[in-house]
């Protein structure tokens, strides 16, 4: 007769958040942190008379990318 109760079979766990709700953050954080790129981007053009290597697209993505697995993680 075999015991069963020793040889549990292992539960999978979820160990990172569902792939829609890190997207849906990243598009709130990428949206908010928008327009202060373009403030940025604008006054370092303005400053320097020329256009910066990073657009305030870029820099918007990258800050979101920094942000959003801080939100997870941490």
């Amino acid at each position: 007769m075999t015991d069963f109760t020793t040889d549990t079979p292992l539960i999978r766990t979820r160990t990172a958040p569902p792939k829609r709700e890190y997207y849906a953050y990243f598009a709130i954080i990428f949206l908010a942190t928008l327009p202060l790129s373009f403030l940025t981007w604008g006054l370092s053009a303005a400053r320097r008379m020329e256009l910066p290597e990073k657009g305030p697209l870029a820099k918007a993505w990258s800050q979101a990318r920094i942000i959003t697995p801080h939100i997870f993680h941490g």
